[in-house]
């Protein structure tokens, strides 16, 4: 089994269309799919440059837990980009940004960590691109700064082999720490940081 890598982001759940759009901002300005129309659980309706299992017919989610959506992401080119495009994948484009994909997000309204938050888990979809993840500090920064503009109180770096997972934003502050670690001894006590979703 191949790796299966992860930032997932934790946000309210009147934020997800925001985040959904900030998602959109970070596709590749000529993908050539279909725009994929969203009906969100409260009503919100979005017109996103993805596919969501790789169709491209609308999906209502006003009766769903879950978004399952297939995108293509522009990152900055930094030395662990540089070498992934020399290894076999994507050049550079003219602007100095590289687009990798599929990068598949998961929106949970009910994340797994507290039932007050939403989640959007975006995960590599090889083995290679998740030891990216892991690598490219260009690629951590995106998913951090999707989280701030967001609204989002914490962004997790997930391994999903159920070893430790680092914090990479929380509460308006960009951190590197694990769960469990000194800090925070389990997720339960990660969650206890967090302000009251209502709010």
């Amino acid at each position: 089994m191949g790796l299966d890598y992860s930032y997932d982001i934790y946000l309210r759940p009147r934020n997800v269309a925001r985040a959904l759009a900030n998602l959109a901002e970070l596709a590749p300005p000529t993908r050539a799919v279909p725009p994929l129309e969203v009906t969100l659980p409260g009503g919100d309706r979005l017109v996103l440059p993805f596919t969501s299992q790789f169709k491209s017919e609308p999906v209502d989610c006003s009766m769903s837990s879950t978004l399952d959506l297939d995108t293509s992401i522009m990152f900055d080119v930094d030395d662990a980009l540089r070498e992934y495009a020399e290894t076999g994948g994507p050049e550079p484009e003219a602007d100095g940004r590289i687009q990798i994909g599929y990068v598949y997000a998961t929106i949970r309204f009910e994340s797994f960590l507290h039932p007050g938050y939403a989640s959007v888990d975006c995960w590599a979809a090889t083995s290679e691109m998740s030891r990216l993840f892991a690598r490219s500090t260009n690629v951590r920064k995106v998913f951090t700064d999707l989280t701030a503009a967001s609204g989002g109180v914490c962004c997790l770096f997930d391994t999903g082999d159920g070893g430790p997972e680092q914090v990479c934003w929380l509460n308006g502050e960009t951190l590197q720490e694990m769960v469990p670690g000194p800090r925070f001894q389990d997720r339960r006590a990660l969650v206890a940081t967090w302000p009251d979703p209502e709010r």
